[in-house]
């Protein structure tokens, strides 16, 4: 070996650190140790159940617009119906119609009597496209009769179709109300409202200028509900009589 190629060499090795020091400037790579399974937490945010919201009492509606309704009304249905009015425990069969396809009008004065308000066992007449509704379901379940909750109210609250003499609380024997809803909702060619009330077990149906309505209300039967009290009026008309 030269001159020169010793003189190099030695230049390199004076420019190599040592072993140590390349020790301390590197870090030892090891092998990662496999992660722990997790503890049971529950599960990940990514697939958590969401929590069900609690239901309040106020109810949960909505307007139904033409274009989710029947085009046409349905044909016309038997007439018949049988009605049982729980609070009463009174009960009536009748035929609406005439043999000419009008409205009875002895027929709709006995239902509009048995549907009378409970509170204060005033009537008025009652809308008859309420009784074609009732029909309807009257066929649709079989003939099985229909027990009514409510009907008529005179009560304070006079903006409720109850007071306007256009709505009924029903149950139908062994039909869940879920069905019977959506069998009433079916006939809707417009200005119908259906309410549900899972907490009561009834179904509310009106007949009300559009747009038709829907809605559902999980609290119970408030009958201390101070909007459904007799009005003044009557109260005044009641206190002269007596």
């Amino acid at each position: 070996m030269g001159v020169v190629s010793r003189t190099l060499a030695f230049t390199l090795i004076a420019l190599l650190p040592s072993a140590a020091a390349w020790a301390q400037q590197e870090p030892e790579l090891e092998e990662p140790e496999p992660l722990a399974a997790p503890e049971a937490e529950g599960p990940t945010p990514a697939t958590a159940k969401p929590k069900k919201k609690k239901r309040s009492g106020k109810p949960v509606g909505y307007a139904v617009f033409d274009e989710k309704l029947r085009r046409r009304s349905p044909p016309p249905p038997s007439g018949n119906v049988h009605i049982r009015n729980l609070y009463r425990q009174e009960e009536l069969k009748v035929n609406i119609y005439n043999r000419d396809g009008s409205y009875n009008t002895d027929a709709l004065r006995q239902l509009s009597h048995l549907l009378r308000c409970k509170r204060t066992d005033t009537e008025t007449t009652m809308e008859p496209r309420l009784f074609t509704i009732l029909s309807h379901v009257f066929d649709h379940f079989g003939e099985r009769r229909i027990e009514l909750t409510s009907g008529y109210r005179n009560q304070r609250k006079t903006t409720s179709n109850h007071y306007r003499g256009s709505a009924s609380d029903i149950m139908v024997q062994g039909v869940p109300p879920k069905v019977l809803r959506s069998f009433i909702e079916s006939l809707d060619a417009g200005g119908i409202g259906v309410g549900i009330y899972p907490a009561s077990g009834f179904v509310h149906v009106d007949v009300r200028p559009p747009p038709s309505y829907r809605w559902i209300d999980y609290s119970p039967t408030d009958r201390n509900d101070p909007n459904r009290r007799p009005n003044n009026a009557f109260k005044l008309r009641k206190k002269r009589v007596s």
